[in-house]
């Protein structure tokens, strides 16, 4: 057949080209691949799995499927072959995926999230792998997050491992129930046991789990006794306990090894002078950052400067503040801390004068109570608390930066002092970071510091480590993961919003992603396993903005703004479950 030649339509520009670009063709495209598939149309390759064949086409699958693109462009015999059998793949999954390339979609559900994601690991689908992921951590619990990091860690899903893991400790009291507990291997109770951020009101909780585990097969599991007893960190546990409890047990009377782990514990208390002979690990806290919390802010300043006793409580659940009942003394610059539930406002300044007046907020009558006041007057301290006991350090007392620390015994209603700090501090951000006492940063009224110093109750003695990489005044300091995070401040010329963590291991800071605004007299906690930069002066306003810090993203983002407060005020979070307690 002759082709008639068409006349050559002539412009006047050499370079007039346009570009039609239909943007919409692989969508209308692929439609239209999987009903010619169902129609049996074109297919050219026949996938076998056991009795079971589907039919495809080897560019869609070479397309959309990592594992066939490797096949089929690649000099491999089943290039080649009209059928090709795939072994140690469930076929229900392989069928769902071979759809998957057609029309991008996959239902997953109880029964078949497990043998997908085995499939789509087969066959390098990086996408649905995720998915099925994704799956599993919003359906974790106590009866089967043991179940699924075995499974996550098997298939190399780290970022199930890790959902897993923080589900595990953060639910341990429930988790040391289940019956995949029981049944876990020596190895694997032993590396749980060791765990830092297990979530218990108490180290009891820990050694009734651990017995319990034995006890489950008592026979076969006696021998491993003293090695998961020296996971318990029995200094951490009552005399009470560890003479009513730990030494009446028979499995720890037979034994001399465990005799001997409890006369450790024992003389802990008995001879604190030996503490510093003591692995450190063992008298270490427990400390989950991932424990539901209501962040309390208390205190604070008005825009013209005069002190408050408001008191307001946050919900990270609810994204919602509420004014609580106020304090019986006007407070700014106060510390704040919790312990065992309970929420203390230390010191500060009243409008008039400093401070050395303490109470306490108690959650079942919703009232605050005075306890015994400290031995010096403080603003701008830092408060924290750590094993069973109240730690301040630092502030104000009216004519000069200090260097004092005091601790408060609440069993006894009594403070003491303890070894000064190598440097007088005032406004200094003040943690807790495995089992010591971290202070950053402050003023002694002539210079600002970039300094840090950490506490080490067993020897009562404080030692610098590196220091930050900018210097900070009333900044804001909380621990996380591990790490220690200082926010925001003053450096002396500068209103701050950058953001640093120390790694304790290799002793070095380093920055992380800045805030939205500038914030110095900033409150700095971590719950839900984030961090809330509280409130501040931002140079020029107080500030009563509140955003939260996402370690996973390096990303803050803005929350509800408190209700009540302007800025400046000091804050604790108390346990959700003591609040439901109240």
């Amino acid at each position: 057949m002759q082709v008639e030649s068409s006349p050559t339509i002539k412009t006047n520009m050499a370079d007039d080209i346009e570009t039609f670009y239909k943007s919409d063709l692989p969508t209308l495209a692929f439609p239209v691949f999987e009903d010619i598939r169902r129609q049996g149309k074109l297919c050219d390759v026949t996938l076998k799995v056991g009795d079971r064949k589907y039919r495809a086409h080897r560019i869609v699958l070479a397309a959309s499927i990592p594992y066939f693109h490797a096949m089929f462009t690649h000099d491999m015999v089943e290039s080649k072959q009209d059928e090709i059998s795939m072994q140690g793949i469930d076929p229900n999954s392989l069928e769902a995926l071979v759809n998957f390339s057609y029309n991008g979609r996959v239902e997953i559900d109880q029964t078949n999230v497990q043998s997908l994601l085995v499939a789509a690991s087969f066959l390098h689908l990086q996408a649905v792998k995720d998915a099925c992921c994704e799956f599993l951590k919003k359906r974790l619990h106590p009866q089967n997050c043991l179940g699924v990091r075995c499974f996550a860690d098997q298939y190399m899903c780290s970022g199930l491992v890790e959902a897993s893991n923080k589900f595990l400790q953060k639910n341990f009291k429930d988790v040391m129930k289940s019956e995949e507990f029981m049944n876990l291997s020596k190895a694997e109770v032993q590396e749980i046991l060791g765990r830092d951020e297990l979530n218990v009101g108490s180290e009891e909780q820990v050694f009734e789990a651990m017995l319990s585990w034995i006890k489950k097969d008592g026979a076969n599991r006696e021998e491993f006794l003293p090695d998961l007893m020296g996971k318990v960190r029995l200094p951490l546990l009552t005399p009470q306990f560890l003479s009513d409890r730990v030494a009446s047990e028979d499995l720890v009377k037979s034994s001399h090894k465990c005799r001997d782990l409890l006369d450790e514990a024992r003389d802990y208390h008995l001879m604190p002078e030996r503490r510093p002979l003591l692995q450190t690990f063992k008298a270490r806290p427990r400390c989950c950052s991932d424990v539901p919390g209501i962040i309390y802010a208390v205190g604070g300043l008005t825009s013209s400067g005069d002190s408050l006793s408001t008191v307001e409580f946050y919900d990270p659940l609810l994204n919602r503040w509420r004014v609580a009942e106020a304090m019986s003394t006007l407070r700014s610059r106060v510390g704040v801390t919790v312990l065992n539930g309970h929420l203390y406002a230390i010191g500060g300044y009243d409008g008039q004068d400093r401070l050395s007046t303490v109470e306490v907020f108690d959650q079942g009558t919703k009232r605050w109570n005075k306890v015994a006041p400290m031995n010096c007057k403080r603003s701008a301290l830092g408060a924290v608390a750590l094993n069973r006991k109240l730690y301040v350090l630092g502030g104000y007392d009216g004519v000069t930066s200090l260097n004092s620390v005091e601790v408060y015994d609440p069993e006894n209603n009594i403070w003491s002092m303890l070894s000064h700090m190598l440097k007088h501090r005032s406004a200094s951000g003040i943690t807790v970071l495995d089992g010591d006492i971290y202070a950053c940063g402050g003023h002694d009224g002539l210079s600002i510091f970039d300094s840090v110093e950490c506490y080490k109750p067993s020897t009562n003695t404080w030692q610098y480590v590196a220091p930050m990489t900018s210097k900070r005044c009333r900044l804001g300091v909380a621990t996380l993961n591990g790490k220690l995070f200082a926010a925001g401040g003053y450096d002396g010329s500068v209103f701050l919003r950058t953001v640093e963590y120390y790694d304790p291991i290799k002793n070095e800071w380093k920055l992380v992603k800045p805030m939205n605004v500038k914030r110095s007299r900033v409150a700095l906690v971590a719950t839900y396993g984030r961090l809330y930069a509280i409130g501040g002066y931002d140079g020029a306003t107080n500030l009563s903005t509140v955003e939260v810090y996402d370690p996973e993203k390096d990303l803050w983002e803005f929350v509800r703004p408190m209700c009540a407060h302007e800025g400046g005020v000091g804050v604790g979070v108390v346990p959700v479950e003591h609040v439901n307690e109240g």
